[in-house]
């Protein structure tokens, strides 16, 4: 019998680049946007404040007439799924890598097949983990292990949920 976790993985994705709105999104119409996809998944819901601060603190860049475009709903992705595992200033540390080696659209697409490779392995789906990509670097190391982190505290947490609801 699958976990309910697994059958949550079974049919999770993550858009890729080309599939992310474009056209500019307002901050609420982002967080609407993000969370409608990871929250099910079992990751902590992302808020306007939290945007706010992503962008006062540099994480991420400043709304362009208040709009929110690709790139920044790329990073905000990934630092819905990082922040559970990572401190702002290390994912700042790693955007500042990522760009010195990959353009934003390469790197959220690796980290959505990352992530997802990740999530079927934890939760059962997979016998082994993909190796995914050619490159070799440390940053790609460290932005694995951030991935299987996050994996398994997701996992966790929908186990937690899974007792609560089997009481």
């Amino acid at each position: 019998m699958k976990s309910l976790f697994a059958e949550k993985v079974e049919g999770f994705r993550l858009p890729r680049y080309a599939e992310l709105p474009n056209m500019g999104l307002y901050l609420e119409q982002v967080t609407k946007y993000i969370n409608g996809i990871i929250v099910p998944l079992g990751c902590p819901e992302m808020t306007s404040s939290m945007v706010s601060n992503y962008v006062k603190k540099g994480v991420i860049s400043a709304p362009v007439k208040k709009q929110y475009y690709a790139e920044q709903i790329a990073y905000l992705f990934f630092i819905s799924v990082g922040k559970s595992v990572l401190s702002m200033e290390n994912i700042a540390v790693l955007f500042e890598l990522q760009k010195k080696t990959y353009d934003a659209e390469t790197a959220y697409n690796y980290f959505c097949m990352e992530f997802e490779n990740m999530l079927s392995y934890v939760a059962g789906l997979k016998d082994k983990i993909e190796n995914i990509g050619v490159t070799s670097s440390v940053a790609k190391t460290m932005l694995r292990s951030a991935i299987v982190a996050a994996s398994h505290i997701v996992f966790v947490s929908n186990c937690f949920e899974e007792l609560v609801l089997s009481e």
